[in-house]
């Protein structure tokens, strides 16, 4: 089957293997004389640790401690101060000290139960607040902060000066956990002349194999790492699966035996990265009749006990920080605080969700102070083709934003809706929208500096098959599809003669990490043009290997160290319509209405979008409503299961009706944009704009609750 049509949806490549149970995960694995891997953890908080008693092990049972670690006992990240296992310091509930090895898992849980530690307890600090307070001893740095960012736009100082009213909101976001399908897993198997090999199931197999060779001190042909089939992600298997692996790791170099390490479902809620809580606070400068002339924002993120990856993740909620709008005068701050828990992570939208939320509903506010509707308010700033960023780059595509607000107003109603609910108050219903944009890619000049991104495309002598080597993985997105349909659609070959074998990197390129939105239109451009030059040579005589390297368009300039110019090199665009009615008794909200518009470019599969579509705005509603999860007076996480962290099912949910607008980014594959994070950050803020119809409040927190709902009714009596 040819693709002239690319966006023409196909059967998913994996579909019957998943369907039938023939997926080969990690847990699937039966790997001779395997032995498996128990984490012992902290019951303190923050201290240091006096003493370890462990109890006496079976023969062929082994203990794992931060002696075992052969060469740097920290994760490779941004900043390397996250220990594979602790030391002596302690600084989070449930801090991996050591590893219990053995043959039966039952028993290694009896086993690590009985293991005894004895804690110098020192006082934690358990909020942003506490911790910028810094009457106790600082857990990193001077000041608590991981990363400390500012920059302006335009002329503040003026703006400000001349401003007829300044108003000030705060809006904060709390944890949202990933909750894939398959929790966290790791493989170890020792081979020959010292060689290691991870399978797992994991996003960045790249990450995992960098993080091994710091961990353990080798060259790097003797790290191999093997994504398995990966059941979900979300960005929860970005920077933990090295964590993971170099437990699996150490385990395997000093039993000599193949070692995995499988998370239950308590383990994996309880003490694995979150979406980052968040205190945002805008300062708005306005005129005599309400116009901005000015904002000021701080952005603060709650990074847990080390810094991870927490620096980047700040950098996109930052630069995110105006949402659709284009303001003149900005001066933007933002830091990221350490808190003794668990560590903040990768999460679907890194760090835009909290900063499109409190944009939105800061807008919302300001339209009701201007007595305009938040549509009207909304559209004297929307962006338009060749604007300013909030970074000082170009808005260098078309902005369709009218036309998907033309649409989306068709097909849900919203302006009738909207004065109709407005007149009936008694009925307790309202209606939000929501506009919102995704820089695709990595932020700044990543792509070109530090990923630097390699694609492999490869055909043998007198072969018709042609055989994909990238490092990006297929986590449930539908990559093994739409990289073969690319594929395909240059060479004008069958898609049946385009394989993609998942990543191993003894054999692929690093083509950078599955993250940012960047797989298909960074990635996938890579191997359109790989394509495409294999095509000019395809009746050559011989064996045909083409490599090929990212260029970043002409157009885009970057200084990071001024935060200054374009921070992305595209934006995919959104509009969300919610409706709801909340119960005026119990303050429970139904979802009636969910209407939704899209701009992703030229989708490579309607059909996978669609599945994006509907799975990103569900989360992205159980982040507004439904995903609670706070700690307990020990920083321990309260809810550490799928009774006590509920998700939404979908029946949770009115039916989303969507449509998609059609447009092209001439350096994407076909035209594509990013998609896969875009689609949840829209539904929070139109959710709580809905919401706050309903009841007659300003919502300035998610997760919405009842009880939130009802302190709010008193509040405004």
């Amino acid at each position: 089957m040819l693709y002239s049509d690319i966006g023409k949806p196909i059967k998913k490549v994996d579909n019957d293997i998943k369907l039938s149970g023939k997926a080969k995960y990690a847990a699937d694995y039966n790997i001779s004389e395997m032995l498996y891997a128990r984490t012992v953890r902290s019951s303190c908080s923050r201290g240091r640790i006096k003493s370890i008693k462990i109890p006496a092990l079976p023969e062929e049972y082994f203990v794992i401690t931060a002696a075992d670690v052969p060469g740097k006992n920290r994760i490779k990240f941004l900043t390397d101060d996250w220990p594979f296992l602790a030391e002596d310091k302690i600084n989070y509930y449930g801090e991996a000290i050591l590893l219990l090895v053995g043959a039966d898992r039952a028993l290694l849980k009896k086993l690590a139960d009985e293991v005894k530690i004895v804690y110098e307890e020192i006082p934690a600090i358990f909020t942003i607040e506490e911790a910028l307070n810094n009457v106790k001893k600082p857990i990193y740095g001077t000041d608590n902060k991981f990363a400390d960012y500012k920059y302006e736009k335009g002329d503040v100082k003026t703006a400000f000066a001349k401003a007829a009213t300044i108003v000030e909101e705060k809006y904060s976001t709390g944890y949202q956990k990933q909750a894939y399908l398959e929790n966290q897993s790791m493989i170890a198997v020792p081979g020959k002349a010292g060689k290691i090999t991870i399978y797992g199931s994991m996003q960045c197999p790249y990450y995992v194999k960098n993080a091994l060779i710091q961990a353990i001190g080798i060259d790097s042909s003797k790290i191999q790492v093997v994504q398995t089939v990966t059941g979900g992600a979300f960005g929860g298997k970005e920077d933990y699966p090295s964590l993971l692996a170099g437990h699996a790791a150490f385990a395997a170099l000093k039993t000599q035996k193949p070692v995995a390490i499988f998370y239950d479902r308590e383990e994996d809620t309880a003490y694995t990265p979150r979406r980052h809580p968040a205190e945002i606070i805008f300062k708005t400068a306005l005129d005599g009749e309400n116009n901005i002339l000015g904002v000021k924002a701080d952005v603060k993120l709650d990074g847990g006990a080390y810094a991870g990856i927490s620096e980047v993740v700040l950098q996109r909620s930052i630069y995110n920080i105006c949402g659709v709008y284009s303001i003149a005068n900005l001066q933007i701050t933002g830091a990221v605080i350490a808190t003794n828990t668990v560590p903040n992570g990768a999460f679907r939208g890194f760090g835009a969700p909290q900063s499109i939320f409190a944009i939105e509903m800061h807008m919302e506010s300001l339209a009701r102070k201007a007595g305009v509707s938040a549509i009207d308010y909304k559209m004297r700033y929307m962006a338009k083709q060749g604007d300013t960023t909030a970074t000082d780059g170009v808005f260098y595509d078309e902005i369709k934003l009218p036309e998907m607000l033309a649409k989306v107003d068709q097909i849900s109603d919203y302006s009738k809706k909207k004065k109709m609910y407005g007149e009936q108050p008694q009925f307790h219903k309202g209606i939000g929208i929501s506009l919102f944009l995704h820089g695709c890619g990595f932020t700044g000049s990543g792509e070109q500096d530090i990923i630097k991104a390699k694609l492999k495309l490869c055909k043998k002598k007198n072969s018709q098959r042609v055989e994909i080597f990238a490092a990006n993985v297929d986590m449930g997105q539908g990559l093994q599809t739409t990289f073969r349909k690319i594929a395909a659609k240059a060479l004008a070959i069958p898609l049946e003669n385009i394989d993609f074998p998942y990543p191993d990197t003894d054999k692929v390129p690093d083509s950078g990490p599955t993250v940012a939105s960047r797989s298909i239109m960074i990635v996938g451009r890579l191997l359109q043009k790989a394509a495409e030059k294999l095509k000019q040579r395809w009746h050559e005589d011989n064996d045909i290997e083409i490599i090929q390297d990212y260029e970043a368009p002409a157009r885009i300039k970057w200084d990071g160290g001024k935060s200054l110019g374009d921070a992305y090199p595209a934006y995919a665009w959104g509009v969300n319509v919610v409706e709801t009615k909340v119960d005026p008794l119990t303050y429970e909200v139904t979802v009636t209405g969910i209407w939704t518009v899209f701009d992703v470019g030229q989708p490579i599969d309607e059909r996978i979008i669609e599945g994006q579509i509907q799975g990103g705005v569900v989360q992205g509603l159980g982040y507004a409503g439904m995903e609670v999860m706070t700690n307990d007076s020990k920083g321990h996480s309260r809810q550490n299961n799928l009774t006590n962290y509920t998700i939404p099912t979908a029946m949770d949910f009115a039916s989303i009706k969507n449509c998609l607008v059609e447009s092209s980014y001439e350096d994407g594959p076909y035209g594509a944009k990013g998609a896969g994070e875009l689609t949840l950050l829209g539904a929070a803020p139109a959710y709580a704009a809905a919401v706050g119809q309903a009841m007659r409040i300003h919502i300035d927190r998610l997760p919405i609750t009842a009880e939130y709902i009802l302190d709010e009714v008193i509040k405004h009596g």
